[in-house]
């Protein structure tokens, strides 16, 4: 059974929740519920939960106070936030803190019972996918209990400082390696297929060791060939080189080549798309652990940049000051024009902008999911039902925080921004059918009378006269004024074929005051004269 600590100040909803939801059906016990977030989190320091249910709102300690702690006390806790709140600051605040779910008040039982199935699911593959790997290591450990081992090990406590400088550096003098260089540097080699921009399932987490058995003995040979480093195994998939030299700008220089070399190698015996993000130069062996983290920072702008490419952090400028004011003005001006198109173009540009500025994931998604909520503003302003515009909102909004490059993210706004361009045509194209039928029985109204005309119909509807004409052809196919001249002389025919009224009589009740003119008009429409016709339709009646 999973363990759940729910949290909120209302007692009714505790004992609705605790008394409503089947836990133990769902594989999972309630054992705790608290009032605020101080007492949950006096709870969660004495114990262990899997799953955190609170509200926002409380008293004390509030539930996103509650889970920042949890994000960086409890980091493999599940949060699911429930609220009466919908402000966006709390969305991007959950984003930030990795909440599982983010739900609004009020929620029924059958609405938490299917969140805590997919909770459920995710905490059996994730304990499934620790145990497998559990007997991965163990079975690991006992074939790799050699030099190799020891040397990646004490190579890593060096660079991360597990240890004294002094405990690591004479523990690898031991091992015959020696730091006396001037400068050093550390590189991140990752392969692509085993990373975060991936979701590897347990076969390749498998093969990830063989791989990087192959990546780390070529690398270990050109290093020992050019006498100007050291490599070490991190983890299944990694392989992190220690580069050394002298001359900061000349060993800048030599270090980017050696590791296109290594890079290169490597690619061309496993065939397979390979990261390397090279850290900042250092002076001492004791300062590593900066070339180190500058050099992880480079590989998480795969992100950004893409993958399979070597990533020097000595010729980047991360997060540059960058404003998208401009382009999300021109978006969204493309959105009210319909004009996806136009919006491909302007992703494509902030994409490339985002690109340039080596912007960090965090910053992209925020940047990203206010576009978002532009947008979906632009869809509400359209008429769109507001059930709608939350529901597609809420979606995208999740699948842009889980995508796992730029190139992904942008391609969930651009079917967001489609999404929105064909309801807000929905829309468009329904209120046109009503503005016009509206407009047809108005003319039925207004038609005989002579000084009926364009500007008093949309008067009459409250729409300019541009927009009006717009509408009015594109549901009825014809103008205003061909639309009013068809049903005077409708009329017109029908006062001919039933009464004996004389034409310039006709011509005053259809609206005409120049009999000529409706003389004009009527032959033009009918092919004969209104004489003609009233003969021959009396004729023929």
């Amino acid at each position: 059974m999973y363990r759940v600590l729910l949290v909120d100040d209302e007692i009714l909803v505790r004992d609705a929740m605790r008394e409503n939801v089947d836990w133990h059906g769902l594989g999972f016990e309630l054992v705790r519920d608290c009032q605020n977030g101080k007492d949950a989190i006096e709870y969660l320091e004495q114990n262990q939960v899997h799953v955190i249910l609170t509200d926002i709102n409380m008293p004390y300690v509030d539930g996103m106070e509650l889970s920042r702690y949890a994000f960086e006390n409890h980091p493999e806790t599940e949060i699911i936030i429930f609220s009466g709140f919908s402000e966006f600051e709390y969305a991007k605040k959950a984003i930030q803190y990795q909440v599982s779910e983010y739900l609004l008040k009020p929620i029924t039982a059958f609405e938490l019972s299917a969140v805590l199935k997919k909770i459920r699911e995710k905490l059996d593959n994730r304990y499934r996918e620790e145990e497998k790997l559990t007997v991965l290591q163990n079975t690991s450990r006992e074939y790799n209990k050699n030099a190799g081992i020891f040397r990646s090990r004490a190579l890593n406590d060096l660079v991360m400082g597990n240890k004294k400088p002094e405990d690591s550096l004479r523990e690898l003098a031991g091992m015959g390696i020696d730091f006396q260089s001037e400068c050093y540097r550390l590189a991140a080699l990752d392969m692509d297929i085993y990373s975060e921009l991936y979701e590897p399932d347990f076969e390749k987490k498998q093969e990830s060791a063989l791989m990087a058995f192959v990546a780390l003995n070529i690398s270990t040979e050109i290093l020992q060939n050019e006498n100007c480093g050291i490599a070490y195994q991190e983890g299944d998939h990694r392989i992190r080189w220690i580069l050394w030299g002298s001359a900061t700008q000349r060993f800048i220089e030599k270090s980017s080549s050696i590791c296109h070399r290594i890079r290169e190698e490597i690619n061309k015996a496993l065939g397979m798309e390979l990261s390397v993000g090279l850290g900042i130069c250092v002076n001492e062996p004791t300062q590593l652990y900066y070339s180190w983290k500058s050099a992880k920072e480079a590989l998480s702008l795969r992100y950004v940049i893409g993958g399979n490419r070597i990533l020097d952090m000595e010729n980047l400028q991360i997060n540059q000051p960058v404003s998208f004011y401009t382009e999300t003005e021109k978006l969204l001006e493309s959105v009210r024009k319909h004009d996806f198109d136009d919006s491909v173009n302007v992703l494509d540009g902030i994409t490339e902008k985002m690109r340039e500025a080596c912007l960090e994931k965090s910053q992209v998604t925020l940047l990203l999911l206010e576009v978002i909520k532009a947008v979906g503003t632009v869809q509400r302003q359209s008429g769109a039902m507001e059930e709608r515009v939350q529901s597609e909102q809420n979606h995208f909004l999740e699948q842009v925080t889980k995508v796992r490059t730029l190139t992904a993210a942008i391609t969930e706004v651009r079917e967001y921004v489609r999404s929105v361009i064909d309801g807000m045509e929905e829309v468009n194209d329904t209120k046109g059918k009503r503005t016009a039928l509206i407009a047809m029985d108005y003319i039925e109204k207004k038609y005989s009378e002579a000084s009926f005309n364009l500007n008093e119909i949309c008067s009459y509807l409250a729409i300019s006269t541009s927009h009006f004409s717009t509408i009015f052809k594109e549901a009825t196919g014809v103008t205003f004024m061909e639309a009013l001249t068809r049903v005077r002389m409708q009329k017109a025919k029908e006062l001919l074929r039933h009464t004996s009224l004389k034409n310039y009589e006709i011509a005053d009740r259809v609206g005409f005051s120049d009999p000529h003119y409706f003389s004009i008009a009527f032959k033009k429409m009918t092919g004969k004269s209104p004489t003609e016709y009233a003969k021959e339709v009396r004729k023929d009646g």
